[in-house]
């Protein structure tokens, strides 16, 4: 399955959604990029939301809505190793202490994962195919119903990340960054 760069004008079910979650990732990585430890984790007062954990918690919001939800299966390093008892915004504290080669790599492998996540369920049975995981009301979500969560988590987050990145270095800009 290609990656696409953003959803196509005219295409199937499963491409505009695909497109536009990857669209808004890359507009997000490129928020992201190039900063070093001090650029990801300054906050825009009165947040305290950082660069360095928004890329940490939507690396988690990756893993936890395609490896566990969708595909059944138990989250690995360093998800199984928070106690999030003890901190449930474990991944938004501890994002201070990792590096912003640390950070982004975690993201970019949850990225991965949900690619390859949401490949296997395509080739299967589309978007329709229901998640492993069963909701409180006792429903299952269907693939489509992750996708469109995940594409309102990423333009939500990175409106949070434009506003923090122009206070950093001024960059600003919408849509699909020029590669």
């Amino acid at each position: 399955m290609d990656i696409l760069t953003g959803p196509p004008v005219a295409g199937t079910e499963a491409d505009t959604l695909l497109g536009a979650l990857e669209r808004n990732r890359r507009t997000f990585a490129w928020k992201c990029g190039g900063l070093d430890t001090a650029g990801l984790s300054k906050q825009h007062p009165p947040s305290t939301v950082t660069l360095g954990g928004l890329l940490k918690h939507l690396a988690l919001v990756e893993d936890e809505y395609f490896t566990r939800r969708l595909l059944g299966r138990e989250l690995g390093a360093p998800w199984d190793s928070a106690d999030w008892d003890a901190d449930p915004d474990w991944e938004w504290h501890s994002a201070a202490d990792d590096s912003p080669e640390e950070l982004m790599a975690l993201w970019e492998a949850s990225v991965e994962r949900s690619r390859a996540a949401v490949a296997e369920v395509v080739t299967n049975g589309g978007v329709d195919q229901l998640a492993q995981w069963t909701g409180r009301g006792g429903e299952s979500p269907s693939l489509r119903y992750i996708l469109v969560d995940l594409i309102e988590e990423y333009a939500r987050h990175t409106g949070h990340a434009d506003l923090i990145r122009e206070s950093i270095d001024g960059l600003t800009g919408e849509g699909i960054p020029e590669a």
